[in-house]
């Protein structure tokens, strides 16, 4: 373990980007991962109760099979913990995707190898985690636990807190049909919900590493990366009651001007549309990569919204991870590829898909995470590769957005608990659900605990603190 000075790194290594900057409004912030704490972090980053940022690094830390990190402004990057700390790795190897923080305030992750059970050259299938922000692990689940690991196997995407409190996520492989699964874990074990190739061709596609969004509708939404009708992947639709659809299959246009291979997740924007990337597209370059911002309603009508590698690819190429609507209601994301060095791009787009590249990557390259908003503003995300020790970044972008509340979880029903996450809550002195007052206590500076009040409907939280009144960043939408 090795704490780095986030403003001795973060002062030095400015001075590196300042020529790259694109406006004085912008401010851009590295630290690099030095292989001990951490290597190639390919999942985005979290903001934890105490308004630190908190991630999974793909490698790297004690044992080269990756490690769970925080960040905080005063030490840098420290490790939390090191996989493969248990005998033949039951705790897991390879943590590829991003942390989700649960409302009991720990984190949820998943380990694309290691654990109990064996399905690879000395590898285990994966495991489901909980840790501690204190750094305490514990391994909920191991893949492959069932005959034929028909719960499926590697899993590599972000886990969903569902309504319930489950966690919900994807695996690649494994299931009934070897190409990965739909699983939902309750504190009795992992239960399947679908097996991904159930139809002829795979026409329901095949290896799900985006993870799952819950929409406003009710229901689970997702990509297949690979599959599908066209061979080109999907996105799904997926009820409550286990009813699984197609909802699009991708490079269903002549020279797959729809694009291909969704590998990221979607997201929900403000309009109620769903919002994604695609790795192909239109203008695929050898050396850059291509791909794809698109637009599908939940009804399945899809627009492509942009088309990367224009103009020798300085837009940036190969978008793997999917988008962030911040409070300014833009998207924002990266690309692995492309820019002016080649090192990939922080992008921004309207949601008619007008793009602006923020960043041009070449101190750290190569992102293969998405980015997100802190409650302070500011826009966070990783690099794969470069830095001072070439196996990463943690990077922030400042753009001048200002403050803003986040509630945990979207979704509540009238008298449930709530935390809000904000940056500067001391002195709150009220918190209102859509003009409908609500009872709360302000635990820290960070979190306030409310309970959704009676008479709330669908809305924006506002909170009253001494500095001025913070909205959430998204409406919380209240339920029957």
């Amino acid at each position: 373990m090795k704490n780095l000075s986030w403003w001795k790194k973060a002062c030095g290594v400015f001075v590196l980007f300042a020529a790259t900057i694109a406006a004085p409004a912008q401010t851009f912030k590295s630290l690099s991962f030095d292989v001990a704490d951490g290597a190639a972090p390919s999942g985005a980053l979290v903001q934890g109760l105490d308004g630190n940022v908190y991630g999974a690094a793909s490698a790297g830390g004690a044992d080269g099979v990756g490690t769970v990190f925080k960040v905080t402004p005063h030490h840098g990057i420290t490790t939390l913990y090191n996989f493969c700390s248990q005998t033949n790795c039951a705790d897991g190897q390879y943590p590829d995707a991003g942390l989700t923080l649960g409302t009991d305030g720990n984190f949820y992750g998943t380990t694309g190898w290691g654990g109990a059970n064996i399905c690879g050259p000395n590898l285990g299938c994966g495991t489901i985690f909980k840790i501690t922000p204190a750094g305490k692990l514990t391994t909920l689940y191991s893949f492959c636990s069932q005959p034929n690991c028909v719960d499926g196997t590697n899993p590599e995407a972000v886990l969903l807190q569902g309504l319930d409190e489950s966690l919900y996520g994807t695996t690649v492989a494994g299931g009934d049909n070897g190409f990965g699964t739909v699983f939902k874990l309750t504190p009795s074990g992992v239960t399947t919900l679908y097996s991904f190739c159930s139809q002829p061709n795979c026409a329901d596609g095949q290896s799900s590493y985006g993870g799952l969004i819950l929409a406003t509708d009710g229901n689970f939404y997702g990509t297949t990366g690979r599959g599908g009708a066209n061979g080109g992947g999907t996105i799904f639709k997926l009820t409550e009651g286990g009813s699984f659809s197609t909802l699009y299959t991708f490079c269903s246009q002549p020279g797959c001007l729809d694009g291909a291979a969704p590998y990221g997740g979607l997201i929900q924007a403000i309009d109620g549309n769903l919002y994604g990337t695609t790795l192909g597209g239109a203008n695929c370059n050898i050396l850059y990569g291509c791909g794809t911002i698109f637009r599908i309603t939940l009804t399945g009508t899809l627009t492509s919204l942009y088309n990367f590698c224009q103009t020798n690819c300085l837009d940036g190429g190969s978008p793997w991870a999917g988008l962030l609507q911040a409070t300014d209601g833009n998207l924002y994301g990266t690309t692995s590829d492309g820019g002016l060095n080649n090192g990939g791009t922080i992008f921004r787009s309207t949601t008619d898909g007008m793009l602006t590249t923020l960043y041009s990557f070449y101190y750290g390259e190569n992102p293969m995470a998405g980015v997100v908003q802190g409650t302070n503003g500011n826009i966070y995300g990783t690099t794969s590769r470069g830095g001072s020790y070439g196996v990463g970044t943690v990077d922030s972008l400042s753009l001048g957005l200002g403050p803003f509340v986040e509630t945990l979880g979207t979704f509540g029903k009238v008298g449930s608990k709530t935390l809000i996450l904000g940056s500067d809550l001391t002195g709150t002195s009220s918190v209102v659900f859509n003009g409908t007052a609500a009872a709360f206590t302000t635990i820290s500076k960070t979190e306030v605990k409310t309970i959704v009040p009676a008479g709330a409907t669908t809305g924006y939280v506002t909170v009253t603190t001494p500095s001025g009144t913070l909205t959430s960043n998204v409406p919380f939408h209240v339920i029957k």
